[in-house]
């Protein structure tokens, strides 16, 4: 008898492709969209209600699932995750940027909505396997990189246990992008051409700064040249930036490049340097915690991408305990807090976890003391 294959259905092409492959293959295909986001009455962050319409695209992108579920003859199911996502997901997001740091709330997403109430619900709806549209492979229990190394997605997916990763199918990770475009194409779905969505995860594209400020309060405070200590402007709130970030930080009139490197929430300021090899870029170990591995390995050295569009660097791990290592790298440049650091063996992505603190020579970062 045909196994039974929940396919995560976004809106997108690649879930599109994903279910049509499956149900090429043989599998009994059903979708299931998932709403985490009430895109018409949100909380601010002191419990009130505020009106914003027509800010998020999960009805459209729904509209667009239940399409392509008619064209591919497969039922689609509709599944609200609104309460997990805003506990699991969007408060520690706040905290994280009251804390001056950089979250990444699509790993979270992944943890524990799509790969733990979504297959959660899978299995209640009988399914055998659960998939998604992710750039990603599996061999046996080994997660390993998408073959379209431009669009690989492994990195989002390096939070997950082995257990989350049982029974999950990536349909698209032998695939490049261009190649799932002809087939949807071909096969006339109807977001062969859409835009891939891009923004904070299920939450969409919109202005960042607008948006926060429903749930964050701005705290304009003083810009400061790292080196000279000299006042160089006024930032909107430290959480409206992130370290490395060189465009609308907010000075003007200044020849050499200029870059976020740290912030200090205790005396809200935001601090500047200049030039892109400026040392206040550099650091050479971090502190992560939060540490998981999906594989039996535990290496001493390996590489590991700081971001998702980061280049893969080389490094050495010392494990302090279950949850917290020691990461040792040269010359890491913009290295932030609360971001991931994701570890690679070749191919293989064996886990993850999220930087706390930044050293340089063994000494804790001043400017990133916060």
């Amino acid at each position: 008898m045909p196994k039974k294959v929940i396919v995560g259905m976004s809106g997108g092409v690649d879930s599109a492709v994903s279910a049509y492959l499956l149900k090429k293959e043989g599998y009994i295909v059903e979708g299931l969209f998932m709403r985490n986001w009430d895109a018409l009455i949100n909380n601010d962050i002191e419990g009130n209600p505020t009106l914003n319409e027509a800010i998020c695209p999960q009805e459209t992108d729904y509209n667009d699932a239940k399409k392509t579920c008619e064209i591919l003859d497969i039922p689609l199911h509709r599944v609200d995750f609104i309460k997990e996502y805003w506990d699991n997901v969007f408060t520690y997001f706040l905290e994280e940027l009251k804390k001056g740091r950089t979250p990444n709330p699509d790993l979270l997403c992944n943890k524990y909505i799509k790969f733990d109430v979504f297959k959660k619900e899978t299995e209640r709806l009988g399914g055998d396997y659960m998939a998604t549209g992710h750039y990603a492979r599996k061999n046996g229990d080994k997660l390993l990189k998408g073959i379209d190394q431009n669009k690989d997605q492994t990195y989002f997916l390096a939070q997950l246990t082995n257990e989350q990763l049982k029974n999950v199918l990536f349909p698209v990770g032998n695939l490049k992008k261009e190649e799932v475009r002809k087939i949807a194409k071909e096969i006339g779905l109807n977001v062969a051409e859409k835009k891939d969505s891009t923004g904070i995860c299920f939450i969409g594209e919109r202005h960042f700064q607008e948006f926060i400020s429903n749930y964050l309060k701005p705290n304009p405070g003083n810009i400061i040249n790292v080196e000279t200590k000299e006042i160089l402007g006024m930032h909107t709130g430290l959480m409206n930036y992130t370290i490395g970030q060189r465009k609308n930080v907010g000075i003007s009139g200044y020849k050499d490049r200029h870059y976020v490197c740290g912030k200090s929430v205790k005396k809200n300021e935001l601090y500047i340097a200049f030039g892109e090899d400026s040392k206040y870029l550099l650091s050479d170990s971090c502190l992560l915690e939060s540490v998981v591995f999906n594989s039996p390995l535990r290496p001493d050295k390996c590489n590991a991408k700081f971001r998702y569009r980061g280049e893969e660097i080389p490094i050495s791990l010392d494990y302090i305990d279950d949850s917290h290592i020691k990461v040792s790298y040269q010359n890491g440049k913009s290295i932030t807090p609360g971001q991931f650091c994701v570890f690679y063996q070749d191919e293989e992505c064996i886990g993850s976890g999220i930087i706390k603190e930044v050293y340089k020579q063994n000494e804790k970062l001043w400017y990133l003391s916060d």
